[in-house]
């Protein structure tokens, strides 16, 4: 089997980012025992390094430098958005937990789309989150390989994504 659309591909990789000033550094490892499984042609996965993956087989290797601009964009500081406390209170009660700097707060913006937003500064202004990926601006270098490929089951190619590591959904 090959790495083609509509096909579930687990990877393990270790991921480097470089910003630009100060030389490549470790972001993160994804191991054969526990790889990111993706659903090939449904855009889970950065379009450079789905075109590098694409036609390779179990066992195969590879290894891709993604600059930001194929990668997750530049950093933007429109991104950066200050919301009033209030927003995130729960029973009336401030929520101190959740509003600890360098938190992430999974929302969601008006259209549905799911956002991450970290947590800079709470002050009298309110909350301060940025919502740029913590990739973004960065030029990312992919090490890796292909751990398994199989066919996705129908219900994985209408919703578009995997539902784990044998298609069934976990409960």
């Amino acid at each position: 089997m090959i790495a083609t659309n509509n096909m579930v591909v687990a990877v393990s990789y270790t991921l480097m980012v470089d910003d630009g000033e100060t030389g490549f550094r470790w972001y993160e490892t994804v191991t054969d025992a526990d790889p990111f499984y993706f659903l090939f042609g449904h855009h889970n996965l950065l379009p450079a390094l789905e075109q590098v993956l694409e036609g390779k087989s179990v066992g195969d290797t590879f290894s891709v430098l993604i600059g930001f601009e194929e990668g997750y964009g530049d950093y933007d500081d429109s991104k950066r958005v200050i919301i009033p406390k209030a927003n995130f209170k729960e029973d009336g009660k401030k929520n101190r937990d959740l509003l600890r700097v360098g938190n992430v707060i999974p929302m969601q913006d008006d259209k549905g789309n799911h956002l991450r937003g970290e947590v800079l500064k709470v002050d009298y202004m309110g909350v301060h989150l940025d919502f740029n990926s913590p990739l973004a601006g960065l030029d990312l270098q992919f090490e890796g390989k292909i751990v398994s490929i199989r066919e996705a089951v129908p219900v994985e190619i209408e919703h578009g994504h995997v539902h784990g590591p044998d298609g069934h959904h976990h409960h």
